[in-house]
């Protein structure tokens, strides 16, 4: 990422909650450097924090980015010692003690990390600890480096560390196996009193301990508030997967897409008389709506909810007849979009009428650069808007454009866009598929054209209209009781 783009996120953290951010490696480049001095530099309320080896240059490097802390990883199993370091344990507790002291002589606050720890020989891990910690050492934290930990062993592991030593105690968990989220919480529960971890669980191979499955697990299974202003977690995920470009899998815990997407006729039936049928946690607690999707398996109550919620009111037959079209474009292997659904509702009642947001025009211009610009002249209930923007490539720019023309009375986010080719060739067909958002609501739609640009605007103002529909509607919208 881009320095500025770093600060975005730390901006949006610090306003989550998080105590403690580690902003980047001060020592990797300068826009590493530049991203850490740009975040310690900017006000927060977190203590930033920078990572650093076990190198006097890179303690130097955290100390001119002006970050509060460092976090200093020394390897401590012999599996690094001997095949990446290619030292002996003595040399390596030597090592740990003179880090820690530079580090406190340049004025940081010092997290002794133990990398791989848990593959570590237990005795010599608290001894490179208590080395460490008579240096100056402000806390320290253990490793679980290719996430081998199981919650049993590592609430046992930690507690152990807990007990033996007398700063706080990170847990630090990676999910090789799946069990990162799993393990933080033992630990925790263990005694430590900070734990690593990353929003949407990104991070080297497999990942980190996701932040808000952690934070949304204390919070709703072992009632412990941690301070993070969960609403705000579903913003923020998103945040990070347009700015990483990770994105995140739809069926993902707490911020996926289909976390609070219904779609089971057995399952809306009973969602439709009380949420708690079949959500453990309202989703308003992580800042997002949920959602009852057309498909085949949806029954007449998901369908007349979803159509009504569109502005639709539909009589018995014309909803048995909306049933049924979506069911057969489901047997077809296609997914139903919002905007499908609207159309057929729309078909079927005879209450077809001109969209809310019209394209008049489109024009883009694109040269020898990646940057291309683009214009729109659109109707947004018949009032004539422009538009005008830039785009890393004419489809983006096009994007933006039609954006900036609705931006003032119409916010709408693009969440998600993917683009296949249906058939070969030069001239071939692409279908674009897009998930429109519009505060906490939701809807998808798609576009097939030969040209790439035509079907995105399909797509994106199809979206958009569904959204214009819904006109501030949510049938869905009960609160849960138990």
């Amino acid at each position: 990422m881009t320095p500025e783009n770093k600060l975005r996120i730390a901006q949006r953290l610090d306003e989550l909650g998080v105590t403690i951010i580690e902003a980047g490696f001060a020592a990797v480049s300068e826009g590493e450097m530049e991203a850490v001095k740009l975040i310690a530099n900017a006000g927060l309320k977190a203590e930033i924090c920078s990572c650093s080896r076990g190198v006097r240059g890179d303690i130097d490097a955290v100390a001119k980015s002006g970050a509060d802390s460092i976090h200093l990883v020394i390897p401590t199993s012999d599996i690094h010692i001997d095949w990446k370091l290619k030292k002996t344990r003595d040399q390596v507790v030597e090592i740990a003690k003179n880090c820690v002291k530079h580090a406190k002589d340049c004025g940081l606050i010092v997290e002794l990390s133990a990398e791989d720890s848990t593959r570590s020989n237990r005795d010599y891990l608290k001894k490179i600890f208590k080395t460490g910690i008579d240096a100056g050492a402000d806390r320290v934290v253990a490793c679980d480096t290719v996430g081998i930990l199981t919650p049993e062993k590592a609430y046992e592991f930690y507690g152990d560390l807990v007990n033996s030593l007398a700063v706080p105690v990170s847990v630090h968990c990676h999910n090789d196996f799946g069990q990162a989220v799993a393990n933080s919480i033992a630990a925790l529960r263990a005694g430590c009193s900070e734990v690593h971890c990353t929003i949407n669980g990104i991070g080297e191979r497999a990942g980190n301990a996701s932040l808000e499955e952690i934070v949304v697990s204390l919070k709703a299974l072992y009632n412990i508030d941690t301070g993070i202003k969960t609403e705000m977690l579903y913003s923020i995920s998103q945040l990070v997967s347009r700015l990483t470009g990770i994105q995140v899998q739809p069926n993902k815990a707490i911020v996926g897409q289909n976390a609070f997407t219904h779609e089971s006729g057995i399952h809306t039936q009973g969602l439709l008389e009380n949420p708690i049928t079949y959500e453990p946690y309202d989703p308003s607690m992580v800042g997002i709506a949920r959602r009852i999707t057309p498909g085949k398996h949806s029954g007449t109550h998901a369908i007349r909810a979803s159509i009504e919620a569109m502005g639709l009111h539909p009589t018995e037959d014309q909803l048995k007849e909306i049933w049924l079209r979506v069911k057969s474009i489901g047997d077809k292997g296609k997914a139903v979009t919002d905007a499908d659904l609207l159309a057929i509702g729309e078909a079927v009642t005879g209450l077809a009428k001109p969209k809310a947001i019209q394209l008049q025009e489109v024009t883009v211009v694109s040269g020898n650069t990646v940057t291309a610009t683009a214009s729109v002249r659109l109707k947004v209930n018949g009032k004539e808007m422009t538009g005008a923007a830039m785009g890393v490539g004419p489809v983006d720019a096009a994007i933006n454009a039609v954006k900036t023309a609705v931006h003032e009375t119409e916010p709408m986010v693009l969440e998600q866009y993917h683009v296949k080719s249906i058939t070969g060739g030069t001239d071939a067909m692409v279908e674009v598929e897009v998930r429109m958002r519009k505060g906490t609501k939701a809807a998808t739609a798609t576009g097939v054209r030969e040209d790439i640009v035509m079907a995105s605007m399909d797509a994106v103002l199809g979206g958009m209209n569904v959204l214009m529909a819904l006109n501030g509607k949510d049938t869905t919208q009960k609160t849960a009781t138990k």
